[in-house]
């Protein structure tokens, strides 16, 4: 991995698509390990973590997490999200972060020299070279390893550095509760 000690970083994290990849690789992210992790390899200036949340319910499984979030370091930026019933009769929760990454993103560009884009989702494809004309570096952080790949391999192709989540999963890992279920589609 190509960091510099130097160089101003800052985490973008789309909350769906770092635990569907987490998921299939078993790992549990633990977030306090992440931040230090990135502070360690350059000036980490923010950390976003991007998630739908469904409104008018008691209890989301995720509520915790984007609590402890808050206050633990991160910007959260939350939408409503839009639950479904699939085909196959499974509760389905969908919340595309897309646009406000990029706008995320896009605005911190001219103070970032690097940029960690936690997604697999080749519709950040555009923005990860927009990023670059900006002259900002791009990392991605998504897997190769899980089966299926959860990359995009227009976004694998369009980052300056590629990180497999299994290989940082020993870094920033724990291991996985079984009380985590909830499933998120993008």
């Amino acid at each position: 991995m190509a960091f510099y000690k130097d160089e101003r970083l800052a985490l973008f994290i789309d909350g769906a698509n770092l635990y569907s990849a987490a998921k299939t690789l078993g790992v549990e992210i633990d977030y306090r390990k992440l931040l230090d992790e990135f502070r360690r390899k350059g000036r980490l200036l923010r950390a976003y973590y991007y998630t739908a949340l469904i409104e008018n319910e008691e209890y989301s499984p995720i509520r915790p997490l984007v609590d402890w979030l808050q206050y633990n370091g991160y910007n959260v930026v939350t939408k409503p999200a839009k639950e479904f019933t699939d085909a196959s009769g499974r509760r389905r929760v969908k919340g595309d972060m897309d646009v406000e990454i990029a706008v995320d993103v896009l605005t911190l560009c001219e103070r970032l020299d690097h940029i960690v884009l936690f997604s697999g989702d080749g519709d950040l494809t555009r923005l990860v070279r927009a990023a670059q004309d900006k002259g900002v570096r791009v990392s991605v952080v998504s897997s190769v390893k899980s089966q299926p790949p959860m990359i995009s391999d227009d976004l694998r192709r369009a980052a300056d550095n590629f990180i497999d989540l299994q290989e940082l999963s020993n870094l920033v890992g724990r291991p996985p509760r079984a009380d985590q279920d909830e499933e998120y589609d993008e």
